[in-house]
């Protein structure tokens, strides 16, 4: 009596099913060199994009800014003053009304860095709300762009 037995011979796979396995190579190459060539330019485009979002955040603060220093009764911004006054009541603040916005996340970049209050600014004369972009440094290009609104 044999306890094992040997298997047969190993078949090779059918000729349909080798086909198939060679289209599904082609379209996973072919994917692959089109996510090649085209994510680059996606993920320029969502810096783009985070530029936009930080100019109208910004734009959005300085309104912000404005209320406050009219409810406040000032004719130009004490220079003890920040961006945070937005959130917070500074000291000197009378007729504070706020917060001017709706949470202290407001005060922050898409990059998740705090918009800075320039007294006086280089684009408005009272002030300017300021993102230094990506790499939070003054100046740079593209993604790394200042922004200063009003």
């Amino acid at each position: 009596m044999r306890l094992w037995a040997r298997s047969a011979a190993p078949t090779r796979a059918s000729p349909a099913r080798e086909s198939t396995f060679v289209e599904l190579t082609f379209v996973v190459i072919i994917i692959a060199v089109l996510a090649t060539l085209i994510a680059p330019r996606l993920f320029s485009r969502v810096g783009q994009s985070k530029q936009s979002v930080a100019a109208a955040n910004a734009a959005s603060l300085a309104t912000a800014f404005k209320t406050m220093m009219a409810d406040c009764g000032w004719s130009r911004v004490p220079d003890s003053i920040s961006i945070d006054s937005l959130w917070e009541k500074p000291g000197e603040a009378g007729g504070w009304k706020g917060p001017y916005i709706e949470n202290a996340d407001a005060l922050k970049d898409p990059w998740g860095n705090k918009f800075r209050l320039e007294v006086p600014g280089s684009k408005n004369v009272d002030f300017d709300v300021v993102s230094y972009g990506a790499d939070n440094q003054a100046g740079g290009e593209e993604e790394n762009a200042d922004v200063r609104k009003p």
